[in-house]
């Protein structure tokens, strides 16, 4: 789970988390409404998952003749346009040809325009709140064009997994400003527009977590 720091409750711009983020840190830390957060380094299923996701999004690249051109780098934070949030998602694709507009990636790695972002993939883990209503909001009013919340173990609210919770992949595309979440779950192959080649279903997918 994450937990607060202990930074004298103050709440941080995201320049000053930024100025704060302590170099070379092996702890992952996130900025939420001015808050500093540390983030659960992802251990067990979840890293297995985001590991073997990275793997299958790079084969459907090269398919998709886009080697080289789109990226998924190993660390970077999305600057949203609040303020006082930052986060480091689970999985970002970045598209090499527009990030030369991004002024901190190359010095802080700060991803800030949408128009460099392809996809963004968060691992729902305990703090399922964050995914599912915080980054969501987000990563949507930034106009990140396809967002992936993926609830293998189905921690996230009733209303959207059902009752009994089923695991469930939510593809969520902008359409006039809004994320349209279009649930898979079981065998239902995944429909994506950025990634039209990849055709994995969801159990593929939730299985890649064992």
């Amino acid at each position: 789970m994450m937990t607060q720091t202990q930074t004298e409750s103050k709440l941080y711009s995201f320049d000053e988390f930024i100025n704060w983020y302590p170099e070379n840190s092996t702890v992952r830390y996130e900025l939420h409404d001015g808050v500093i957060i540390e983030m659960p380094k992802p251990r067990g299923q979840h890293s297995n998952l985001t590991g073997s996701l990275i793997e299958q999004l790079l084969i459907v690249i090269r398919q998709m003749s886009k080697g080289g051109i789109w990226t998924i780098p190993r660390e970077s934070i999305i600057k949203p346009k609040r303020g006082q949030s930052g986060y480091e998602p689970d999985i970002i694709v970045l598209n090499q040809e527009v990030l030369g507009a991004e002024p901190r990636w190359e010095s802080e790695s700060i991803i800030q325009n949408p128009d460099s972002v392809k996809l963004i993939v968060e691992v729902v883990s305990t703090n399922w709140r964050d995914d599912y209503y915080n980054k969501f909001r987000d990563y949507e009013e930034m106009g990140i064009e396809e967002y992936w919340i993926l609830d293998y173990a189905a921690l996230g609210p009733r209303k959207l997994l059902g009752s009994p919770k089923q695991p469930t992949l939510f593809v969520c595309n902008l359409e006039d400003g809004e994320y349209q979440m279009n649930p898979f779950r079981e065998n239902t192959s995944i429909i994506s527009p950025t990634f039209p080649l990849f055709k994995l279903s969801a159990q593929q997918i939730f299985a890649l977590a064992l």
